[in-house]
């Protein structure tokens, strides 16, 4: 008995050691918590300063979402461009955080914002251009290779992280810009699967003895976006001419992806409140016809949106929901993220 309350106790004591060795990381969006969860599998639960419910675009941090950042031992993030609270927290710590900062790394696929920033009739949201990484940063030091990314989920540790607070054209530090990098970047599933294997890279960094744990999770995390992204794309493609209105300027990535037609958008990619000027022009875009659908957007009043439709014919969609912020945070939130997306679209779109 003595022996085996002895095992035991052992047992216990070295899977506590192991679990002590997993890094502690705190991220900054739902979606982007998903894709570490995914990677983290059962060695542990990342940290989420966006609360459920909130806006990514205007947080305010309390002391324990500010005392999550400065305790954690890695900071896996999107980007000042997504989050400029987080941007301030982290700068403010200096380097005792080491960070990740996803849409910086090689091998992620940038677009500039205007997926519907103009809001014209018959304007179609994704002519916007793409941009690759190394073009956009350039003089960026990245440690790790320049060849073809195209879902390698390999990852490569040891690369500089640092430059997050670098100023990039167009980016505006203080809150998101409607000029320059969309950072809505997950909503490209090549990003998605893309980022997994920098995860596991940098976790196992830090964490060696699970690195593999962190690659099969990687591996297994993108086969899953594969097949997602071709689940989407057969969802999708009965409505990929069909012109739509969104809340705000969020989705030029997945419109580009599965070849969809944005017509307008209420608000800027900052989803800050739009001028008059602005209002008239989306009104008479609506009357003219130049849209099928009008979405409103989780976490915010759709009764601006329901005002300008009012009287068009214009169809009032579901809530689409770009940041995840309504749904239950953990490692199958990318996907019910993704697939919410396409199955509101495509309901409104196909009504009769």
């Amino acid at each position: 008995m003595r022996y085996t309350i002895a095992l035991s106790l052992a047992s216990l004591l070295t899977s506590t050691a192991a679990l002590a060795e997993v890094p502690r990381v705190v991220t900054d969006v739902p979606p982007v918590h998903s894709l570490v969860a995914m990677v983290l599998g059962d060695l542990g639960e990342p940290g989420l300063v966006m609360d459920r419910g909130g806006n990514a675009h205007d947080l305010q941090l309390r002391p324990s979402q500010a005392a999550m950042i400065a305790e954690a031992q890695l900071a896996i993030w999107a980007g000042a461009a997504m989050a400029p609270w987080m941007d301030r927290a982290l700068t403010g710590l200096g380097a005792d955080v080491p960070r990740l900062t996803l849409l910086e790394t090689e091998g992620t696929r940038l677009r500039d914002f205007g997926a519907a920033q103009d809001a014209e009739p018959g304007h179609d949201g994704h002519d916007h251009g793409e941009h690759d990484h190394d073009a956009e940063h350039e003089g960026h030091d990245h440690d790790h290779a320049h060849d073809d990314h195209d879902h390698d989920h390999a990852g490569e540790p040891g690369h500089d992280h640092d430059h997050a607070h670098e100023d990039h054209a167009g980016h505006d530090h203080s809150g998101h810009s409607h000029d320059g990098i969309d950072p809505h970047a997950w909503l490209d599933p090549h990003n998605a699967g893309h980022w997994l294997g920098l995860i596991a890279a940098e976790l196992s960094r830090l964490d060696p003895d699970n690195a593999a744990t962190y690659a099969a999770n990687a591996t297994a995390g993108a086969d899953r976006i594969a097949t997602l992204e071709a689940e989407i794309a057969a969802t999708l493609a009965p409505v990929q001419d069909r012109p739509f209105v969104v809340f705000h300027d969020a989705y030029g990535y997945f419109a580009h992806e599965f070849g969809l037609n944005v017509a307008g958008a209420v608000r800027l990619g900052d989803a800050s409140s739009p001028g008059a000027a602005r209002l008239r022009e989306l009104r008479a875009g609506l009357e003219g016809g130049f849209a099928l659908c009008a979405f409103p957007e989780a976490g915010h009043d759709p009764a601006l949106l329901e005002q300008m439709a009012e009287g068009t014919g214009v169809r009032i969609g579901g809530l689409l929901d770009p940041a995840g912020a309504a749904l239950t945070p953990g490692p199958m939130l990318y996907e019910d993220l993704m697939r919410g997306l396409a199955t509101t679209i495509t309901d409104c779109l196909t009504r009769g």
